[in-house]
């Protein structure tokens, strides 16, 4: 079984800051890509950085240049710092894992609860 939790979420004035951090437990075997997707009220889930076992890295649009998505392999776990946030970046944010687990055949994709981040103007 494996759990994916989310922290770091809350509520900041626009242009500041918040680290958004993901951990991943349980029977995994191989942790790969991980990454961040937001969903707005009234809008779809979208993709905002994702990063693969080896560092390599994606950002949207929206968010290049103000965020950055890092991991510590060690810990399972996966980051993402946002800075000079904006209203419009207000949603609630999802990490996603690729894992495959201990006796699995497959890797399959596990996303955790969900984070708040508000950004007020």
């Amino acid at each position: 079984q494996v759990q994916v939790v989310e922290s770091g979420g809350g509520l900041v004035q626009a242009g500041g800051s918040l680290r958004l951090s993901c951990q991943a437990s349980g029977s995994i075997f191989s942790l790969n890509t991980m990454g961040w997707y937001r969903q707005a009220p009234g809008k779809e889930r979208e993709l905002v950085a994702f990063i693969t076992s080896g560092g390599l890295t994606n950002y949207a649009d929206s968010v290049k240049g103000r965020s950055t998505i890092s991991r510590d392999n060690a810990k399972n776990t996966v980051y993402l710092q946002m800075d000079s946030l904006k209203p419009e970046d207000t949603a609630v944010y999802y990490c996603n894992a690729y894992i495959r687990t201990h006796g699995g055949a497959n890797i399959d994709t596990y996303w955790g609860q969900g984070t708040q981040v508000t950004v007020s103007a």
